[in-house]
């Protein structure tokens, strides 16, 4: 008999483990249809410094992005947790799309700023005409 309920208990952790592959293969589903809504899109968190610069840099380019706030979407966390595993559990927000793409977090659309590739790349997927 114990034999049996540890067994099915065992039963029951793979459920939860095969749920959860599913919540987050979801999150990630959905993850990338909202980056295919508009040319340049952002997961942020309101209350995130570095979300706040990464906005306030594409509208000093004259770019409108899509925002997306997680913490304001009930499905947020696990949208969270989608992208961390995108970008090698790293810290999940901001994230940047553009032209449906993932570019990444700060650090990589900072540089690409600075190496002179960023504006170029927004000009091609219609997000910027100047």
């Amino acid at each position: 008999m114990q034999y049996q309920e540890s067994n099915s208990s065992r039963g029951n952790h793979r459920t939860t483990r095969v749920k959860r592959r599913s919540s987050c293969s979801d999150s990630l589903e959905r993850v990338v249809k909202l980056a295919s809504v508009s040319a340049v899109v952002i997961f942020s968190s309101s209350s995130c410094c570095m979300c706040h610069a990464m906005k306030r840099l594409f509208c000093e380019l004259g770019v409108n992005p899509t925002v997306y706030e997680l913490d304001h979407d009930p499905n947020g966390k696990s949208m969270e947790k989608a992208l961390s595993k995108l970008l090698g559990n790293s810290p999940a927000v901001p994230v940047v799309f553009i032209g449906s793409e993932l570019i990444g977090s700060m650090d990589r659309v900072m540089a690409s700023h600075i190496n002179g590739s960023l504006v170029p790349l927004l000009k091609e997927v219609g997000a910027l005409w100047l």
